[in-house]
């Protein structure tokens, strides 16, 4: 496996597919690099050098009882980036890895990054307080962290089964192989970092990271999102960032990468491109 060892003895996993522009994916909780199989394929097939990695404590990647949060997650990317010498990269984030790339390029060395795009991505910040009235109840992300330390392997066949894929939703198209490839990749990780993880995303507030980057990023947003709830997302990290543009997607599901394909590279591809 291709691997790069950080300074804590970490060793992240990494694909790097392909030559030109490099654009980089960072993945959601609890998955791996796997889980951008498709559009890896799409933008190796339009000519770019395409990388993702595992973060630590997910897939391949060291399972780490430490280092589990934002600030370790974003100085693994930027080891990554150092390694393989990225320049004018384009860092694209889904979910818990929208929020790290927002953490990443709001602190990357000059001429690292081009543009940034954030999927379905938790920023600003999901957990609801005074200063954030319209996020989740802290109850939630407890639900979440019972839920994985009693029966982790059953946890992560409800998650995809119902709200991540909108699955649960009248007349949903259910596809079994994308279920088990979810369950595939959260149960290939370590329980512990994943545990970890669930406070890193939720309650880690992204505010002054938006407002620092500088590259333009696009904001997309299903609008029928269960897992990451448009209201107190989107829009918000919209307003927050110097060069944006939003664009959200009606009845679409959080993990609409997957899903609607077809809908979201074309996008992609587009912004990147423009």
């Amino acid at each position: 496996m291709t691997t790069i060892t950080t300074k804590d003895g970490t060793q992240i996993f990494y694909k790097d597919w392909g030559t030109g522009q490099p654009i980089v994916f960072h993945h959601g909780w609890p998955l791996s690099a796997d889980d951008w199989d498709g559009q890896m394929m799409f933008f190796l097939a339009h000519g770019y050098r395409v990388i993702a990695h595992d973060r630590r404590g997910h897939g391949r990647s060291t399972q780490t009882a430490t280092g589990n949060e934002m600030d370790t997650y974003a100085a693994d990317v930027a080891a990554l980036a150092t390694h393989l010498d990225l320049k004018n990269a384009i860092h694209i984030g889904h979910s818990t890895g929208g929020g790290e790339v927002a953490h990443y390029v709001a602190r990357a060395e000059r001429g690292r990054v081009a543009k940034a795009v954030l999927i379905g991505a938790v920023p600003p910040i999901m957990v609801k307080s005074e200063k954030n009235p319209g996020g989740l109840p802290i109850e939630v992300f407890d639900g979440f962290r019972a839920a994985l330390a009693a029966n982790r392997a059953q946890f992560y066949i409800d998650v995809p089964t119902g709200p991540f894929y909108g699955f649960n939703r009248p007349g949903a198209k259910i596809s079994q192989g994308v279920i088990n490839n979810w369950w595939r990749q959260g149960m290939i990780g370590g329980a512990k970092p994943q545990y970890d993880c669930i406070k890193a995303f939720s309650e880690t507030d992204f505010t002054e990271d938006l407002k620092k980057i500088d590259v333009p990023t696009l904001v997309l947003h299903g609008e029928d999102d269960q897992i990451v709830p448009i209201a107190d997302s989107a829009p918000l990290s919209a307003k927050l960032l110097k060069k944006s543009t939003l664009k959200t997607y009606p009845g679409l599901p959080h993990g609409m990468c997957t899903t609607h394909p077809e809908v979201i590279n074309p996008d992609l591809l587009a912004f990147v491109k423009a």
